[in-house]
């Protein structure tokens, strides 16, 4: 995208040129009346001062007050007067009501595009941009960005219109005056864009600030037991205290432009008022410039400043709005996931799922080399290896959250590469290590898997899962609130209500992520009798990173480096006397375990 900023906000402006065309035309209304305003003040002064003036100097639409005479003007002047400010403040309420109403419907499209477009980025951006980052684009970026459509394009608009009136007026009514008055403007005029172009570069590097002390605020909080295991409190402070002093530095340095440029402007504007005050006085002794034309002019150039004071002071919150536009904007021209859909709908396996060949590249970094291998219908696969062997990456592919770089993954004879993704993705359910759970309701949490499922499904799957006994004994049963991500349950709780939510789903293909390894001995066999459950006809690849578990699998495929170099059935790789049987040897040395003498196929 090559648009810039403003010319891409407009286009969000399109659905709503009704409502903008009419807050304009009455930002020209209350414009207008501000004038009158000005206009009937110089002969309202008059007949304060000279009530025994018969007539008053009024041109224009007030015509109709030079004609009345003096009895009765003093009625008619006062009732022009409350007829104006009433008008102007209608006008006032009508435009903010009608640009708040599209700035507000603005932002709400924009976050909305903003965080639909982050679901379909590639899952290759998750890992190179942080969590808190995306959190600040949407919430902070996007609020400045509310403050420029706003407050700052209405204001813009609406004090542009009574600066263009006032100085007509002024004009109007004295062109000598005007001229004199407005010399300073061009040096004003100036010093507007150079402020703007220096709050640009100090509002990216502020808004860079926020993002980064975002980051690290997410991540102390999150990783809380982690900080206090190792005794790091007092290094997350340093670390947020140097995050709070960058940012504190980049607003100073805004701060500082503004604190500056508000005063010079004030000067300028102090300067021109001065001069023209001194040149219409010496006007008036001479009788060139009658005092009602004096006091209306200058009450022009009084009403002016207002508007010019906000039009610089809107300066800084539009260059705000601006540089996060921008960087909202980059969120949105990121290339949606490359992975190209395929036309084929898939309802489930009839035979085999095979690995044929398959390689894949993390940008330099090969992952995995040459992997062949195939999985029947209703087996179970253990995935082993060390860490960074390319065992996520397997099922990843599976998955196709990244595409093979060479080979091909097949569902019976189809390339998953020709399949509909959403149709490849029903057939899946996944519960992995860290359970993932909402900030919801148990039974919404468990819905997650099949969003039209009955009430009478979600119970029937929360009992296969083993967790119904103890759901129904929270506060309020399924409809207690589960906290951030599932904080008011315990360890083994949440994982019985991820596999509730897979069972729900009841997928052809299950991929397990070593389900049971951060559980105790009670938790751990109740969460397995929920797999046994899960895994009834299921085709599961699970990911072994405690090998006993993968002892009872049909096939154990093992990984180093991101390359197969066993695979075949517990007994068989422990006669082979290779790398699994070296792990397994190790692990059970280093660690132990009890038997399972259940005979089940399971993990």
């Amino acid at each position: 995208m090559n648009k810039k900023p403003i010319a891409r906000l407009i286009t969000y402006l399109k659905p709503h040129l009704g409502r903008f065309v009419l807050a304009m035309f009455l930002m020209i209304i209350l414009s207008l009346m501000t004038g009158a305003l000005a206009y009937l003040a110089g002969p309202l002064v008059k007949f304060v001062i000279n009530p025994a003036e018969t007539t008053l100097h009024i041109a224009g639409p007030f015509v109709f007050l030079a004609r009345i005479p003096k009895q009765e003007l003093f009625y008619y002047l006062p009732i022009t007067l409350i007829a104006v400010a009433l008008l102007k403040g209608l006008s006032y309420y009508g435009q903010a009501y009608f640009m708040g109403n599209i700035g507000q419907r603005i932002i709400m499209s924009i976050r909305n595009d903003l965080f639909g477009h982050i679901q379909y980025l590639p899952m290759e951006y998750f890992s190179r941009v942080q969590t808190g980052t995306l959190v600040s684009r949407i919430m902070n970026d996007v609020g400045l960005v509310q403050g420029a459509v706003t407050s700052a394009v209405a204001g813009v608009l609406r004090d542009s219109f009574s600066v263009i009136v006032l100085i007509a007026l002024a004009f109007y009514l004295d062109w000598k005056l005007a001229v004199l008055t407005f010399l300073v403007y061009p040096v004003a005029g100036y010093a507007v864009v150079w402020v703007g172009r220096k709050l640009r570069k100090v509002s990216i590097q502020g808004q860079n600030a926020a993002a980064n002390l975002n980051n690290n605020l997410f991540e102390s909080i999150s990783s809380i037991n982690i900080v206090k295991a190792f005794n790091q409190e007092a290094h997350e402070i340093g670390r947020f205290r140097r995050f709070t002093s960058d940012l504190y530095a980049a607003l100073m340095r805004g701060i500082k432009v503004n604190a500056l440029f508000v005063p010079t402007m004030e000067f300028l504007m102090v300067i021109g008022f001065v001069g023209a005050f001194w040149y219409g006085g010496v006007r008036i002794m001479h009788g060139t410039l009658t005092p009602e034309g004096f006091f209306s002019f200058f009450a022009a150039i009084g009403l002016l400043y207002q508007p010019v004071k906000n039009l610089s002071n809107i300066n800084s919150v539009l260059q705000d709005g601006l540089a996060a536009s921008e960087r909202v904007f980059q969120v949105l021209d990121e290339p949606k996931e490359t992975v190209k859909d395929g036309h084929t709908e898939v309802t489930g396996i009839r035979d085999t799922i095979s690995f044929n060949n398959v390689s894949f590249r993390y940008g330099d970094r090969e992952a995995l080399k040459g992997v062949s291998f195939r999985v029947r219908k209703g087996d179970v696969l253990a995935i082993v290896g060390d860490s960074g062997a390319g065992k996520s990456t397997l099922v990843s592919l599976l998955m196709r959250f990244y595409d093979v770089t060479s080979g091909a993954i097949k569902i019976d004879d189809t390339d998953i590469r020709d399949l509909r993704i959403k149709s490849l993705r029903d057939l899946m359910g996944i519960v992995t290590q860290e359970t993932v759970l909402f900030n919801d309701t148990v039974y919404n949490n468990i819905l997650y898997g099949k969003s039209d499922a009955s009430f009478e499904q979600v119970l029937e799957a929360a009992k296969l899962a083993c967790a119904h006994d103890f759901i129904v004994n929270l506060p309020d049963g399924y409809n207690t609130s589960l906290g951030e991500r599932g904080a008011r349950l315990s360890g083994g709780e949440r994982q019985r209500i991820a596999i509730a939510r897979a069972i729900l789903k009841n997928p052809s293909i299950l991929i397990l992520d070593e389900a049971t390894s951060n559980l105790d001995a009670k938790s751990e066999s109740e969460v397995q009798r929920a797999l046994d459950n899960l895994m009834k006809d299921k085709t599961t690849f699970f990911i072994a990173h405690r090998l006993y578990t993968a002892e009872r699998a049909d096939r154990i495929a093992v990984l180093v480096r991101g390359e197969l170099v066993e695979e075949g059935t517990h007994e068989m790789l422990m006669k082979n006397a290779g790398h699994y049987r070296k792990l397994y040897t190790l692990q059970h040395t280093l660690f132990g375990r009890e038997k399972d003498a259940t005979g089940k196929k399971g993990v």
